[in-house]
């Protein structure tokens, strides 16, 4: 006989909400962590008994009164919000009054505190009600100090199906560190026992914070970047919103008017923006992509589209199976997220995704670009020029300025622009008109790399990848299929082979017994010695953007190529002004950078006088 349907009894509905918002020790560190930065604070310190099923987390921030002590941990309390239209304005870490109530029914809960006013501070200890029991004065400076003791112990089943300890305390560790993430300005001490496990030291941005957490990456590794974006108003009411873990769904009746009815409490003065850390490709990539993480108004979230928009924006410019490092940061309206979706706030609904993908598809490309941002745009150092200076009169080649010498900037771009490139080079690709004229050719070495003085030291660029990103952003750009005539003739291709042409628009027909005639092929090739041979190459595999990458290397000049100085500084011209100029399209870094500052200290330029000789 099937069992009636009865209501469970209220402990047990209570015990399975609670087990909902805290599910782990990690858990319980991420929503007293929250609490401690909704109340401002700058200064977190966690003590972590894992064995004990015990954390304390001490802050510097505004601290409660005894009446506010005595009502935080009852049911669905919070000085956050106070009615329905306020989830719409929420601007908190924590609005719904839940985990301090949770934690009291699920441990030992114990707070002391003392608001920055109060002459005193004030302990209180809980039921599992939430309710105080016992209640007495302390001497405390202003702050809260929240200790959560036997955590699961009413709980076995929960104990038991928990992870290793080591996993736990790697959970806890990424949790502390998400955090931090999001909120660089804080500083936070870590105990384990009673012994400190690690420290994170504020930052003016998130920049300064990860080298802290990847020890293999430097912070001149890393470009930072803040965007301002524009608010989207109109429309709010009917666009799609888009779920943090890959869910979509449509906004209801009742939610789109309710936004629309609320439009006239949008205050005008709140700005958009997002803020952008990049791990730049020629200096550090990961052999996984966990370190793409995206966080928004404070929280990081699980955003497969947003993350997949990264990579997008990334690719070739990162060697194979290699993944970025990247932190993106949105500072969105309040009224344009839903954050009432899941219990721990990780998944949301974003509303006008599409546009916040364009502005951090814009981001990813400014940051990659040279310019005055990533290269220093200011006057030639002295130093430099004469360093150059000496290398001419005693190198063993000869080197010329002429480039230098004729003319203004402006009318130098516009030569250089209208001239022949080098080899393989094609003049009809518009080049941004923006003017990056900071990169100077002075020689070439070895006929493989162009020496190169800019505003902050010296570059070597290599030659071939240079111009083979040149080349593939050309393609990118216009990928232009040209009849050929006479047709190249292809024997012994496989099936797979002619499929391939095919996928890639090639036109092709059989010619005889095993032999194709292909009749169409990229512009770039048509008029090439090697055009058989490379076409047999695109036919081999890959999409469009493979056979795209094969055919800028193919077309790019090879080291072991004369160069002269005007060439050089026209394949400068067009390399620099590429939006990914960091990495060939392979993901191989282009130039080597021996900056002033080395050059100085190698040559010991900051000695005295008189210790420099000995005095």
């Amino acid at each position: 006989m099937t069992p009636g349907i009865l209501p469970l009894p209220t402990e047990v509905v209570h015990l399975i909400a609670a087990g909902e918002v805290i599910d782990s020790l990690a858990a319980v560190v991420r929503e007293l962590a929250e609490n401690s930065l909704d109340a401002g604070a700058t200064r977190i310190v966690i003590y972590l008994y894992p064995q004990q099923w015990r954390v304390r987390i001490a802050d510097n921030g505004c601290g409660m009164d005894l009446e506010n002590l005595q009502a935080c941990a009852t049911a669905h309390s919070t000085s956050k919000i106070r009615n329905c239209e306020d989830l719409w304005q929420v601007t908190s870490l924590g609005f719904r009054g839940e985990a301090l109530h949770s934690l009291a029914q699920l441990a030992e809960l114990e707070i002391f505190s003392r608001a920055a006013e109060a002459g005193e501070g004030w302990r209180v200890k809980y039921c599992d009600r939430g309710e105080a029991i016992e209640t007495e004065t302390v001497a405390i400076a202003p702050g809260t100090v929240v200790t959560v003791s036997n955590l699961f112990a009413t709980w076995a089943e929960r104990r038991q199906g928990m992870p290793s300890l080591s996993q736990q305390i790697r959970a806890i560790q990424n949790t502390i560190q998400q955090i931090a993430l999001c909120h660089p300005h804080v500083t936070w001490q870590v105990w384990q026992d009673d012994r400190e496990w690690f420290t994170l030291s504020p930052g003016a941005t998130t920049q300064h914070l990860i080298p802290q957490m990847l020890r293999q990456v430097s912070l001149n590794d890393l470009q930072y970047l803040k965007v301002e974006v524009p608010t989207p108003f109109e429309g709010a009411g009917s666009a799609s919103v888009q779920g943090a873990g890959g869910k979509r769904a449509e906004e209801t009746t009742q939610n789109s008017k309710f936004i629309l009815n609320s439009a006239f409490r949008i205050p005008n003065s709140h700005h958009s923006f997002l803020q952008l850390v990049l791990g730049l490709p020629d200096r550090c990539h990961r052999h996984r992509s966990d370190w793409v993480r995206v966080a928004v108004n404070g929280r990081m979230v699980k955003f497969a589209e947003l993350e997949q928009t990264i990579f997008s924006a990334m690719a070739r410019t990162l060697p194979r199976d290699r993944y970025p490092v990247c932190f993106l940061h949105l500072r969105v309206a309040p009224w344009q997220i839903d954050w009432n979706r899941q219990p721990a706030k990780t998944e949301i609904y974003l509303h006008h995704l599409s546009h916040w993908q364009e502005h951090t598809t814009g981001a990813i490309e400014q940051i990659l670009r040279l310019n005055s941002n990533s290269v220093s745009d200011s006057a030639h150092h002295t130093r430099v020029t004469q360093l150059i200076k000496v290398a001419e009169e005693k190198g063993v080649y000869g080197t010329s300025r002429a480039i230098a010498e004729n003319g203004s900037r402006e009318k130098r771009a516009e030569e250089a622009e209208g001239a022949e490139g080098a080899e393989g080079a094609t003049t009809n690709y518009q080049l941004p008109t923006t003017n990056y004229h900071y990169l100077k050719a002075i020689a070439q070495v070895h006929n493989m790399y162009i020496l190169v003085e800019h505003p902050g030291g010296m570059w070597l660029v290599e030659q071939h990848i240079a111009h083979e990103r040149v080349l593939y952003e050309q393609l990118c750009d216009r990928w232009q299929l040209i009849p050929l005539e006479p047709p190249v003739i292809l024997n012994h291709l496989s099936l797979a082979q002619i499929a391939q042409l095919q996928r890639l628009n090639l036109e092709v027909e059989p010619f005889g017994d095993r032999l194709w005639a292909v009749r169409s092929a990229p512009a770039m090739l048509v008029q090439r010695d090697d055009c058989a041979d490379a076409l047999v190459e695109l036919s081999l595999g890959g999409d469009l953007q493979a056979a795209q990458v094969a055919t800028a290397c193919r077309c790019a000049i090879r080291n072991g190529t004369p160069l002269s100085l005007e060439e050089m500084q026209t394949l400068l011209n067009q390399w620099q002004r590429t939006r990914n100029p960091r990495t060939c399209p392979h993901g191989r870094p282009i130039y080597l950078s021996l900056e002033e500052s080395t050059l100085s200290r190698f040559f010991r330029r900051h000695w005295v006088i008189g210790k420099s000789h000995g005095i």
